[in-house]
Formats: structure tokens, C-alpha cells, sequence
């Protein structure tokens, strides 16, 4: 199980709504909300860690 870096859910790798890549690492993502906030920005959605942001 993965958790989504934008909101904290966890997401199963096999079914997660989306996913992005970033310097090598695979994100997995409960929402194609989740992954277009974490792509605007990846380095603060990982530096403030999980957060409703919608």
C-alpha cells in the first residue's frame, strides 16, 4: 500500500487513479486532483507533506 503524498490516503499501487514519477520514484495518487496538485509543485507537496489541499 502507498499513500498518496498529497492527501495522506493510502492507495493501492495496483489501483490508484494516477501516478507520477519524480526524480525516480513512483507516486501513487487517490485522484487525478491529487496527482495535478503534486505535479504543479512536487518539492513542496513533499516537503510539507501530506494535507488536504483541495
Amino acid at each position: 500500500m502507498a499513500k498518496d503524498p498529497v492527501c495522506g490516503m493510502d492507495v493501492d499501487e495496483k489501483n490508484a487513479k494516477a501516478t507520477s514519477e519524480y526524480q525516480g520514484k513512483m507516486y501513487y495518487f487517490c485522484s487525478k486532483g491529487c496527482k495535478v496538485f503534486f505535479d504543479k509543485d512536487p518539492e513542496k507537496v513533499l516537503r510539507e507533506g501530506p494535507q488536504m489541499h483541495m
